[in-house]
Formats: C-alpha cells, sequence, structure tokens
C-alpha cells in the first residue's frame, strides 16, 4: 500500500492531488521552487522540499532531482499532475527502473501513444477510425506535395512527437504547402526536438470530443463518458462540459465503444483520455491520446461521482476498479471554466503581478480548484493558470445561469483576466444552441470581446476598500504561520477550500 507520494508538480493540480492524498490517509509531500515558497501547494503539504530556482528547467524538470528527493524521504510514488513530466516516457522510466510507484500509465504505453504517426498506425489496425493522412512521418517536400494532392487540399501538417498546435500548420494549395512544410517542421523542433512531421486531411470545423477512459492493472476497462471541448482558443481548452450536448446516444455509445478499444490496443492502465474529432454528420476520428490527467477531469468527476485521482492512486497500489462500467451513469451536467491571468483586450497577453484582491465564488453547485490566495503573485515562470471554475446542476442550461452567477461572484484585482471574456462567450447565442465548433473563438472573437463590458473594469476606491475589508473579516491572515504552527491556516484552508 503505497503510504507516501512525491507531487511532482504545482499549483491547482498540486493541491487537488494533495487533498486525494490526505483523504485516502496517505502523507503528500510537496516539491517546490524559489518562486513558490508561499505558494498554496507548498503550504498545504503534510511536507515541502525546495527542488531548485524558479525557472521549471532549473527545478520542476529536473527529473535527477525529483527522483533523489523521493528516494531520501523514502516516498513510495510519484503523481505527476500534468504538464511537466507527466508524459514523458525517459522520466517514467527512470521512475520504474528505481523501484518507485509512478502514479500513472506505463512508460511503454506513454512512449506508444506519445508519437502521434505510430499512435496513428496502432488505432488504425485495431479498427479505431483515424483522419485520413499518412501512418509515418513525411521524408521530404516533394514526398510532402505528391501526398497532400493524394489526399486532397485542404490538409494539415502536424508534429510527430507534438501537441497544443504547435508544428502545425493548415494548407489550403500545393503553392502554401512549400513554406507551411519548413515552418512546422522548425517549430516542431524547436518545441519538441523532434522535426518530423505528418500529414492528415483537414476535417473542416469540427467538433473536439474527448472521452475519459480508466484502466487497472487486472485488464479492466471503463469509460466515464465523454467531455465537449471544442470551445479553444489558439488550440487550448478554454471551457469544457460533460456530457456533450452535441452527440445522440447512438454516437455515444459508439465513441466509447472506440475509446476503451484504443486503451486496450495500448494495454493501457490509469486514467487517460481519448481524443476525437467529430464533423458534421458526427463522423468521429482519433486524434490522439493523452495518457494523464487532464486539465478538465473535474467536470467528468461532477457527472460520473468517480474520484479521478483517488482512482488513480488506488490503481497504481495495485487494485482493481473500484465499480463496473454498469455501475456509471450520466448525473446532471458539469461545465467548466480555465481563469487566466490575461488580457483580452491586449491580444490575450498574459498579465503578472501580485493579487491585491482575490475573492473566490461559492454556493450550491460550484467548485473551484485554485493553486492561489490573496496577496499570492503570478509569475512570468510558469502557466498563467490562475484557477478553475466548475459548475454542476441537473441540465445543461441550469449550470450554464449557475457558472455566470459565479464568474459574477469572482472578484480578482491587481492583474488582468478573463473573467468578462468568459461570460460573454457563455452568454454567446451559438454556445448556447450548441452549434459551436474549434473555431468559434477565432471566427467570432469581436463579438466576444465587447468593450462594453470592460474585461478588466477599473473599480472605485470605495469598492476596493468594501471588499478588502470582507476579505480581512472573513481572512484575517491566511498566509502568516510559523514554521512550527500550521494548525491556524490548516483550520483556514478546511474551511475556504472545500
Amino acid at each position: 500500500m503505497i503510504k507516501k507520494i512525491l507531487i511532482a508538480n504545482r499549483g491547482e493540480i498540486a493541491v487537488r492531488i494533495i487533498r486525494a492524498c490526505k483523504e485516502l490517509g496517505i502523507v503528500a509531500a510537496a516539491v517546490y521552487s524559489e518562486e513558490d515558497k508561499k505558494a498554496n501547494h507548498t503550504l498545504l503539504a503534510d511536507e515541502a522540499y525546495y527542488i531548485g530556482e524558479a525557472p521549471s528547467t532549473q527545478s520542476y524538470l529536473v527529473k535527477e532531482k525529483l527522483i533523489a528527493l523521493a528516494k531520501s524521504i523514502e516516498a513510495d510514488a510519484i503523481h505527476p499532475g500534468y504538464g511537466f513530466l507527466s508524459e514523458n516516457s525517459a522520466f517514467i522510466e527512470m521512475v520504474e527502473n528505481e523501484n518507485l510507484i509512478f502514479i500513472g500509465p506505463s512508460s511503454a504505453s506513454v512512449k506508444l501513444m506519445g508519437s502521434k504517426t505510430s499512435a496513428r498506425s496502432l488505432m488504425k489496425k485495431n479498427n479505431v477510425p483515424v483522419v485520413p493522412g499518412t501512418i509515418n512521418p513525411i521524408q521530404n517536400l516533394e514526398e510532402g506535395i505528391e501526398t497532400a494532392i493524394k489526399i486532397g487540399f485542404p490538409v494539415l501538417l502536424k508534429a510527430s512527437a507534438g501537441g497544443g498546435g504547435k508544428g502545425m500548420r493548415i494548407v489550403n494549395s500545393k503553392r502554401e504547402f512549400s513554406d507551411a512544410f519548413e515552418a512546422a517542421k522548425r517549430e516542431a523542433e524547436k518545441a519538441f526536438g523532434d522535426s518530423s512531421v505528418y500529414i492528415e486531411k483537414l476535417i473542416e470545423n469540427p467538433k473536439h470530443i474527448e472521452v475519459q477512459i480508466i484502466a487497472d492493472k487486472h485488464g479492466n476497462y471503463a469509460h466515464l463518458f465523454e467531455r465537449e471541448c471544442s470551445i479553444q482558443r489558439r488550440h487550448q481548452k478554454i471551457i469544457e462540459e460533460s456530457p456533450s450536448s452535441s452527440i445522440d446516444e447512438i454516437t455515444r455509445e459508439k465513441i466509447t465503444d472506440s475509446a476503451i478499444q484504443a486503451a486496450k490496443a495500448c494495454n493501457y492502465y490509469s486514467a487517460g483520455t481519448i481524443e476525437f474529432l467529430m464533423d458534421r454528420k458526427m463522423n468521429f476520428y482519433f486524434l490522439e491520446m493523452n495518457t494523464r490527467l487532464q486539465v478538465e477531469h473535474p467536470v467528468t468527476e461532477l457527472v460520473s461521482g468517480i474520484d479521478l485521482v483517488k482512482e488513480q492512486i488506488r490503481i497504481a497500489s495495485g487494485e482493481k476498479l473500484s465499480f463496473k462500467q454498469s455501475d456509471i451513469k450520466i448525473h446532471g451536467h458539469a461545465i467548466e471554466c480555465r481563469i487566466y491571468a490575461e488580457d483580452p483586450l491586449n491580444n490575450f497577453l498574459p498579465s503578472t503581478g501580485i493579487l491585491h484582491n482575490y475573492f473566490e465564488p461559492a454556493g450550491p453547485g460550484i467548485r473551484v480548484d485554485s493553486g492561489f490566495q490573496q496577496g499570492s503573485e503570478i509569475s512570468v515562470y510558469y502557466d498563467p493558470l490562475i484557477s478553475k471554475i466548475i459548475a454542476w446542476s441537473i441540465d445543461r442550461e441550469s449550470t450554464i445561469k449557475r457558472m455566470i452567477r459565479a464568474l459574477d461572484e469572482y472578484s480578482i484585482t491587481g492583474i488582468k483576466n478573463n473573467i468578462s471574456f468568459l461570460k460573454n462567450v457563455l452568454s454567446h447565442k451559438r454556445f448556447l444552441d450548441s452549434s459551436f465548433n474549434i473555431n468559434f473563438i477565432e471566427n467570432s472573437i469581436k463579438e466576444i470581446i465587447n468593450t462594453d463590458n470592460a474585461v478588466n473594469e477599473t473599480i472605485s476606491s470605495e469598492d476596493v476598500a468594501a471588499i478588502s475589508a470582507l476579505l480581512i473579516k472573513l481572512n484575517p491572515n491566511p498566509t502568516s504561520r510559523s514554521e512550527n504552527d500550521s494548525t491556524s491556516f490548516n483550520r483556514w484552508t478546511e474551511q475556504n477550500y472545500d
């Protein structure tokens, strides 16, 4: 049985894992950089260890430091969260070789699914629908042009080892191919250390649907239904929901069956996500597999009743799934909004600084996963994600209304943010009637950014004073504590974070 876990991550996902550990009676050991000495995850953990300077390349990404620390503190396992080293097969293999438990899939599964081309080949062999295109990387320009003509323009050039839109180019004609091919290769090399790219037929204006799967080491597989992830900006999701209002029961059964088949094909265990593109006729195609916990996992937890982090830990301990497929039903509807420190009125430029006033929403059906509190600093060194708000209600319409209410309650000053932008998306006709696709934000950006609803409102000094007085009353001194007395801090967090 796992007794102590080293959490190789930071921010809201580290806090999420810490809470799961505490509820399971497992010691949660955090790591922190110079920048994160007073971060929530550092303060909430049972144990916290300095790992290096602020840049992640000197701290959270140093494999040898993390493994050496895990061994020195006698941790049984390492949980990677998401991002950082969560899908790094070399790191996972190092963990396995040191007889530590990696809370996630095997290095073999991650390596197999980490290459887009090998994953496509495997899916095709196992009758999982894939987008028409090449299985192997394109070797040269001439082969690329010939292949693109054969598939038919428009096509998509994609990095074999990539994700997040890096190394990706849309090519509409033969004339555009050469420049796009070289640009995609350069960007892929810079981002992933691998310049290889492949070609897919461009599915125009698709939906992005993903299926949460989970499996144990005993050969038991299950899905927790689908998530709608089409609200994206620059290939990054900003609003996710479960279930998708865009698919019928027949399509739901087909796409979840395909996801299970994909997981079985790579002998997968732990939590993972199979991502698909779906066209207007509800034909769906395998896009990629995320071999880790997803940022948007809370929406699945709320509609399924399954704690994915606890389930991951139990699976890593060698236990069987705690439920059967027949036990899982969709209950209600859940939506997640990602709150970013960025300025929508200035091309979404990241915003850094101190959270002078920070008041999170609450109330029925609202969950906030956050790595910050009042007085925290949004740093230049890490992702600008402040928190995730998750709203649940009995149906989609009431969930949208609940989410807008929660966003109205959220008070952040000191940095710019995307709260009003998110409210404008949620109120847009195409979001309300589910007619959006992955190009919705890009095509509707001028409508969504409505300067009359100032995204970063300048509030009066009287408002600031009133908010400050309320926050002080609710939380007289959340960040100060002695090294030897964490009682008051822990009591405060129990009251304000549950």
